[in-house]
């Protein structure tokens, strides 16, 4: 066990406050945190009532009532949260308040009240709020002003990230958007497409190698996770990773480490992990293509990316900011969108999401005679307008189970893969699976 200097050590360096209470809301500790948060020093507060620190705020006002803390969860109630405005001698601090029940104990401590100044969560919300751009993130709408908020909320933290969402929508812009707005920011960020690494290279590329330690290996790499040591790291496309890799993956999240492929001592790594995907992971669980304790070391802060046909009202916005990107690509800054164009555009429910809007844009600008973009200047496809979405896509192997004989079902999978020009993590994203299930079917047919 700590001793109690150490206990102290370690209280006071949380950014937290921390106030411990005895059963009658009595005051037996705090932290230099609380202490700074609420304008008085440990002396003066220990053995006072809780309710009086917060005098005049609705914390307060409910404790006073109830006789006892108000933010005391009962038996199978979740976590009960406050937020306050406190006055202190230095004047208004925005507060969060929550409550930790603690075991019995031969000390009196009967419960924790744990303290979160809000004042630059605030800040950044402020920013934000009604603002159409955060990083490389464009819109106004409703699912859009949330998303900014809950970036801003997630980048306060130091754990792990799992961003989720359509092909094409952005999610590797909410991951930079993470990096740049957490304490993490002046250092590396580092982003890998799991999708484009062989499985024989994925360990060799996270963890580093060294010199010898397979063929070609002319000399010892650091590897992602070295190089994002003290910033950020996206694993973007994560579903597509090997089980051997998911493995050894597991056990850097754990341990905060990593071991080269050839050599057998650990190095300590800093690394906040931001995983992305635009695949059900909880399904993969359940089929067993993706360990479910690596699911849940990296669904800590899950992040949702709208699809675009689900903010339609961005898109005259996001449509105008990347024509002036590739106005100035193609030395044409005069274009602009017609009213024509942009309803065709609002009207379509875009499968590819923002990646395809610039593509079908990029065609427009090459296309266009004028200064403006018309209808007729659009591929072909957006003249057909979807009222509504098309049904979300069904694993192959879930789908053609019921449906298909395994002749057939082999003969689906050899055609996708040669319609793809046999890329593998092509075909596997057609067909609704991961790479290891197709490499798997693959190995069998």
């Amino acid at each position: 066990m700590p001793s109690l200097a150490t206990l102290r050590v370690f209280l006071d360096s949380l950014e937290e406050g921390v106030l411990f209470l005895d059963a009658d809301r009595r005051v037996l500790e705090m932290n230099s945190a609380a202490g700074r948060m609420i304008g008085r020093d440990n002396p003066s507060v220990v053995d006072q009532l809780c309710p009086t620190l917060f005098f005049g705020t609705e914390c307060a006002r409910a404790c006073e009532a109830r006789g006892q803390c108000s933010l005391t969860p009962a038996k199978g109630e979740d976590d009960k949260v406050q937020d306050i405005v406190l006055k202190n001698p230095a004047g208004h601090i925005p507060l969060r308040m929550w409550a930790m029940l603690l075991p019995p104990n031969d000390s009196g401590l009967y419960c924790a009240i744990i303290l979160r100044d809000r004042s630059r969560e605030l800040e950044l919300e402020a920013e934000v709020r009604d603002r159409w751009q955060l990083g490389g993130l464009t819109g106004r709408s409703r699912a859009m002003q949330e998303l900014y908020q809950k970036v801003l909320r997630v980048a306060a933290s130091e754990a792990n990230v799992l961003i989720t969402g359509e092909s094409g929508v952005g999610k590797e812009l909410v991951a930079r958007a993470l990096h740049d707005n957490s304490v993490r920011a002046k250092g590396p960020y580092v982003a890998v497409h799991c999708a484009s690494l062989p499985e024989s290279l994925q360990e060799s590329e996270l963890f580093g190698h060294a010199k010898g330690s397979f063929s070609g290996a002319t000399a010892a790499r650091i590897g992602r996770f070295e190089a994002a040591n003290g910033g950020t790291l996206l694993l973007d496309e994560i579903g597509e990773i090997s089980p051997a890799t998911q493995t050894r993956l597991l056990r850097v999240l754990q341990e905060r480490e990593v071991v080269r492929v050839g050599e057998n001592h650990p190095r300590k790594v800093d690394v906040r992990v931001v995983a992305a995907t635009h695949r059900d992971l909880a399904t993969m669980v359940g089929c067993g293509e993706f360990r479910e304790d690596l699911y849940y070391r990296l669904h800590v802060l899950p992040l949702h990316v709208p699809a675009l046909r689900e903010r339609r009202e961005d898109i005259p916005l996001l449509a105008s900011r990347l024509l002036g990107e590739l106005g100035e690509r193609y030395r044409r800054p005069d274009l602009r969108l017609s009213p024509e164009a942009i309803g065709m555009m609002e009207s379509f429910v875009w499968p590819g999401n923002v990646r395809q809007l610039f593509n079908a844009l990029e065609y427009a600008v090459v296309n266009a005679d004028g200064p403006a973009i018309l209808p007729r200047h659009l591929q072909r496809e957006l003249a057909v307008s979807v009222a509504a979405p098309p049904p979300a896509a069904v694993p192959l192997t879930r789908y053609y189970a019921s449906r298909l004989t395994e002749d057939e079902e082999r003969a689906q999978i050899l055609r996708v893969v040669e319609e793809s020009g046999g890329n593998k993590a092509e075909a596997a994203r057609r067909l609704g699976m991961s790479r290891t299930t197709l490499w798997k079917r693959l190995k069998s047919a």
